[in-house]
């Protein structure tokens, strides 16, 4: 009952006050007209705000996909010892934490954006107030207005939002704002902020603005250059600006001023900090620190291939999915293979004279730097530079350059024109026309144990032009090809002593053009080894026919050289590859017949480090067991597939060891290194190759013209090609083992007689390459004995000679006898006449 009564009252009181508000507003309303004019005015603003509320609100972003927001970020590559080479990048963005930022960094960006970011909860009203006010007072006049986003409202605007101008933006920036504080950290928001916020010359976020300004990573800032990049959000592109300098400089130190103001910094640190120049570098600096371009955009294709070029093709992109690469580029043998191929081609154009501009510009369609610029032409080359010809007017000329600087240009070619873009270099208080060569070609060096690829120099210059000779030229390979030739001959029965006929070869050309016969360079029979080492066509066909050219096209194919016809022609390099795929097969060779894929990419891992693609994908199950299973260590299986019988390609880099020793490539052999190696020479010749190495490295390279055109009698690929290959190992000598070529199991060295092949156990081999006695590498039961089956066929024909002379001589003896007796005087009767 008395809870009954309880609630009664209670009733009672709720009635009572509410009837007497309703009393007290029906009063007001009728009384007082501002009370009825702010009635009004309350409810349609609330009315107004719950209907944009409810249109803006429904189709924002989810601010709790922050937590696991991931910024495009770009590709970064390093080479085989680790240190980055080259990003693949759209815009510049480094991601740090928080943690990373300087403090005073930090500082620098509150006190010049949001000095009360730890106290609000989004929005700063007195902020929002001044920001309305400069609204209304720019409307009409076409100024933007600025100010009254706080630090939340931008990563909300950068992130989530999109740079639209209008009410309706900000509306919905300032809910996302107070949605963001109440996910995130204040931390976890300026980590955001510091690390998105676009700060011109391509850069987002504090430490690639860092480097594109200033050079430096974010904790070798000095309190100046801090207060520089803090006023770059409010106009980085005018700040950023040379010409701007002086308005940089007093928005700076109006930054300064509020830092100190803050206490974040004290008045003396002030003071020096404004007396600083500004100190920002002319170009950002780039990543790259070695000159590969043909390798990295080979690396860069493949890895648009697996991944994707861009988000919206993959997370894992290469434009955006912050991949971290380890690559197989070897910095130092990248110069080296850069130099060679590139002193190969000045040394073979000599004196031809100047070849033609590079490309032409037309200088009526004005803004010749714009477009000189947008060429993306360039050269690295002792300090050349290309330019345009603005002007030429008969022994005088002027050369352009993509920042609109122009020079007095001299050492004129007739055939120079205006609009020209050509090669120059600095000479006196202007520059002199410098010649490219003409004719081009191609380099890679590789690992033969693993497959990857270790350098790679496609053309003179890749700023020059992106096409690589060294993956993507299809040359005929010549006499390069022999090798696998003569391979195909020791799996089929042949060994390096076998006698092959060099007189000639004649084959059936058909019906209509009947039999054909070519004659060899040195009439008569040699050892199998010698038509290697000395590159003779006759002998090659010989084994190809023997072994048969279907046998010789399949070990080609297996070799991964290409496709190839059975053709006599197929045994001479008539079919097309390119450079990589030669230099692989020959380091099939160096590792005893087992043929690695050619790679430039070892591994990639994601943003978080988790690897998602390697090169070597064997499979190594016990590994990673927490405790040891009492059983042996385990091991990796050997890479690659097993092509070529090991013995039989240890037999081939056996005699191209010749080759380097007193064969077509002895320009080689004082570099006192275990080498083996081939040169080859098309018809024309057209290319001139050598491709080759040691144990370490396996390295090739060509040289010809893009379209092919004969080079000249006098050359050869064991001048023009070779020397190459040996400024390569010159300059690399230090990293090579000095190793010999190791013998599988399963071949026997045997002491043979170098011009005949024959067995010999009285005399040792010595260090003299044209020895007459050397160490043969055989397999069992193949040795030749101390005399041949032709020896004793020699013999016994000797004899048989012998024994007609002896009859001949008798017959002879009794033909004078009988001469000597008197003829019958009728001799001419019986005869039946004259005779």
């Amino acid at each position: 009952m008395a809870e009954t009564s309880k609630f009664e009252n209670l009733s009672y009181r709720i009635r009572r006050d509410a009837s007497g508000a309703v009393a007290w507003f029906k009063t007001n309303w009728h009384d007082r007209r501002w009370f009825r004019w702010g009635t009004i005015a309350l409810g349609l603003f609330l009315v107004v705000w719950l209907v944009a509320w409810a249109i803006l609100a429904r189709n924002l972003p989810d601010a709790e996909t922050l937590l696991d927001y991931e910024p495009p970020l770009p590709t970064v590559v390093r080479g085989i010892d680790g240190e980055i080479v080259h990003s693949y990048a759209r815009d510049r963005r480094v991601q740090l934490q928080y943690a990373d930022f300087p403090e005073t960094l930090i500082e620098a960006y509150l006190a010049a954006e949001d000095k009360t970011f730890f106290s609000h909860g989004g929005i700063d009203a007195g902020g929002l107030a001044g920001a309305v006010i400069d609204y209304i007072s720019k409307l009409g006049s076409n100024e933007r207005a600025v100010g009254g986003s706080t630090i939340t409202q931008q990563v909300a605007k950068n992130i989530l939002l999109t740079n639209e101008y209008s009410i309706t933006r900000k509306l919905k920036e300032m809910m996302l704002a107070r949605r963001i504080e109440g996910v995130l950290t204040k931390q976890q928001i300026l980590e955001l902020y510091l690390n998105e916020i676009p700060l011109g010359r391509r850069s987002f976020g504090v430490q690639a603005a860092s480097r594109a300004y200033f050079d430096k990573d974010v904790g070798d800032l000095e309190l100046h250059e801090m207060a520089f990049l803090a006023i770059l959000p409010k106009a980085p592109e005018v700040y950023g600006r040379a010409k701007n300098a002086d308005t940089a400089m007093v928005r700076r130190n109006f930054v300064l001023d509020q830092m100190e103001e803050n206490e974040f910094i004290t008045a003396a640190e002030a003071s020096a900090a404004k007396a600083m120049p500004l100190g920002l570098t002319t170009s950002g600096s780039t990543t790259q620190s070695v000159d590969a371009g043909y390798f990295l955009e080979e690396v860069r294709r493949q890895l648009i291939e697996k991944f994707g070029e861009s988000a919206e093709e993959s997370k894992n992109s290469v434009y955006a999915g912050g991949l971290w690469v380890r690559t197989s580029l070897d910095p130092e043998m990248q110069e080296a293979a850069r130099n060679s191929l590139r002193r190969g081609m000045l040394r073979y154009h000599g004196r031809k004279g100047w070849g033609g501009p590079i490309a032409t510009i037309n200088l009526e369609e004005g803004n010749w730097a714009g477009q000189l610029k947008s060429s993306y032409l360039g050269i690295n080359y002792e300090g050349w530079r290309v330019g345009v010809v603005t002007e030429r007017s008969g022994g005088s000329a002027k050369i352009g350059f993509g920042d609109g600087e122009e020079a007095p240009l001299t050492n004129l070619p007739n055939a120079l024109k205006a609009g020209d873009v050509i090669a120059v270099a600095k000479s006196g208080n202007g520059y002199s026309v410098r010649t490219l060569p003409g004719v081009s070609g191609g380099f890679l060096a590789q690992d033969p144990q693993t497959g990857r690829i270790l350098a790679m120099q496609g053309g003179f210059d890749s700023r020059l032009g992106s096409f690589n000779r060294a993956t993507q030229a299809e040359r005929q390979p010549g006499s390069t090809i022999k090798p696998f030739v003569y391979a195909t001959g020791l799996d089929n029965g042949m060994t390096p002593s076998t006698p092959i006929d060099n007189s000639r070869y004649c084959y059936y050309q058909g019906s209509q053009l009947g039999e054909k016969c070519i004659r060899g360079g040195r009439a008569g029979e040699f050892p199998l080894r010698y038509g290697l080492e000395q590159s003779q066509n006759i002998m090659t066909v010989q084994i190809g026919m023997q072994a048969g050219m279907t046998n010789v096209v399949d070990t080609i194919e297996k070799m991964g050289i290409g496709e190839a016809d059975p053709y006599a022609a197929t045994a001479l390099g008539s079919e097309e590859t390119t450079v990589m795929k030669m230099v692989n097969a020959y380091s099939a060779l160096a590792n005893h017949g087992r043929l690695n894929k050619a790679t430039v990419i070892d591994y990639v891992q994601d943003r978080h480090g988790k690897v998602i693609y390697r090169a070597d994908d064997r499979n190594c199950g016990r590994c990673n067991m927490s405790e040891w299973d009492g059983q042996p260590m385990p091991r990796l299986a050997p890479s690659g597939d097993q092509v070529m019988d090991a013995r039989t390609a240890f037999q081939t880099v056996h005699m191209l060891e010749g080759v380097i020793q007193r064969g077509t490539a002895t320009v080689l052999r004082d570099l006192n290194l275990p080498m083996f190696g081939k040169t080859g020479t098309t018809t024309g010749p057209k290319d001139v190759w050598f491709v080759g190495g040691t144990p370490d490295v396996v390295a090739g390279a060509y040289i010809g013209y893009d379209k092919p055109t004969n080079l000249g009698g006098y050359a050869q690929g064991g001048t023009i090609a070779a020397p190459i290959i040996k400024q390569f190992f010159q300059e690399t000598k230090e990293r090579m083992s000095g190793y010999p070529f190791v013998a599988p199991p399963g071949i026997r060295m045997v002491r043979v007689d170098r011009a005949s092949g024959k067995r010999v156990f009285n005399v040792w081999p010595t260090s003299d390459p044209k020895a007459s006695v050397i160490w043969e590498a055989f397999k069992p039961d193949t040795e030749p004995p101390r005399k041949t089956w032709r020896d004793e066929l020699e013999s016994k024909r000797k004899e048989i000679l012998a024994l007609i002379r002896q009859g001949s001589a008798a017959q002879s003896q009794r033909r004078q006898e009988t001469q000597r007796e008197e003829p019958p005087d009728d001799f001419v009767e019986e005869q039946g006449g004259l005779y």
